[in-house]
């Protein structure tokens, strides 16, 4: 997995994938996934998370909205 790529936030609604982009940097992703809540947590079912890719390609979630 490319370091440009390790911290991932996706939008997804009704369990589609509706967006997602992918930083290198931590701050980089938790900034922007606290921006999507802002900017897209009105939507019907909307779910942010925050993920990071593992160099062995396993995805662990760092922080979701709402809270499971």
């Amino acid at each position: 997995m490319a370091a440009l790529e390790r911290y991932r936030v996706t939008l997804t609604t009704g369990g589609a994938v509706v967006m997602q982009g992918a930083w290198s940097i931590r701050e980089t992703g938790e900034r922007k996934f606290r921006s999507w809540i802002g900017s897209y947590g009105g939507i019907w079912e909307a779910r942010v998370a925050l993920t990071e890719m593992g160099d062995d390609g396993t995805e662990t979630v760092l922080e979701e909205w709402p809270e499971a």
